[in-house]
């Protein structure tokens, strides 16, 4: 009778990192995937024992193009078809999507507003779900909001998992990723939007009450905290979805639709002439 295997533990200062479809590995493919096409890595995992000219400059050329750099003692891919991966101490996660850099969605909302146009735009604060993450942005599209920002730090990854809930959905909308959330709230304010932030609270203004005929920029923050007490300060109106049962609320990317589809209601009647009821 054999003995059952025993798992293997984390060795001290190892970095575990689950294989996925959105994983770059080894020097030179990490090189030439940010000299070809930077906006589409999120972030670089290092190494700290490697040294020399050639992993200095994939460091500078990392934070010179705006990539998060993490370092750890040990790197070890874990569950690959392929068994155990050569990554030679360096590890990329991706995009499924380019992004675009905040300026120019800044730019091209700013010119929507300029033409008279009420632009849509959802701000996701630190979803931590890839399934949630695509599913928001698919259900973003379908209700004609063109912008959406993550968050670079504290988000899920927009990788394989997060396009495959999207159905498609990441390269039909501008998306960027930003460091500084709620200084992108601030420029976009400037820009004319009006910041509503998605809240479950019985206090903040009914989303059947709210006028949203507006430039909006929607927050929702993420599965478990919500949006955060910085980014909160910078809405200009908080809103909640009334409910009924015993509920207390509704997942992230499924309050988020509600939310898009009334602002999506209501421009329509606002097109044909009647008022939001």
């Amino acid at each position: 009778m054999t003995e059952p295997r025993r798992k293997e533990r984390p060795r001290t200062g190892e970095q575990r990192i689950r294989y996925s479809e959105d994983l770059l590995w080894g020097v030179h493919s990490v090189t030439e995937a940010m000299r070809r096409d930077p906006e589409r890595i999120t972030e670089l995992i290092l190494q700290k024992d490697r040294q020399g000219n050639r992993w200095q400059e994939l460091i500078e050329s990392a934070r010179a193009a705006g990539i998060k750099c993490s370092f750890t003692q040990r790197i070890k891919i874990t569950g690959s078809p392929e068994g155990n991966i050569n990554h030679q101490g360096v590890v990329a996660r991706g995009s499924a999507a380019r992004l675009m850099p905040f300026d120019d969605l800044l730019a091209l909302f700013s010119e929507a507003v300029a033409a008279g146009q009420r632009p849509r735009l959802l701000a996701c604060d630190s979803l931590q779900d890839p399934h949630n993450l695509g599913a928001i942005i698919r259900s973003a599209h379908a209700a004609g909001v063109r912008f959406v920002i993550t968050t670079r730090e504290r988000s899920a990854p927009l990788g394989g998992t997060a396009a495959k809930a999207a159905a498609g959905a990441l390269s039909l909308v501008h998306l960027c990723q930003v460091t500084n959330l709620a200084g992108a709230l601030q420029s976009l304010k400037k820009a004319g939007a009006w910041v509503f932030g998605a809240v479950r609270d019985e206090a903040a203004e009914s989303i059947y009450q709210t006028d949203f005929d507006l430039p909006v920029c929607l927050v929702v923050g993420n599965e478990g905290q919500g949006i955060r007490p910085l980014v909160r300060r910078h809405c200009d109106r908080l809103v909640t979805i009334p409910m009924a049962g015993g509920m207390e609320s509704l997942n992230s990317s499924v309050a988020g639709a509600v939310i898009m589809f009334e602002m999506h209601r209501q421009s329509l009647l606002v097109h044909k002439g009647d008022q939001p009821r």
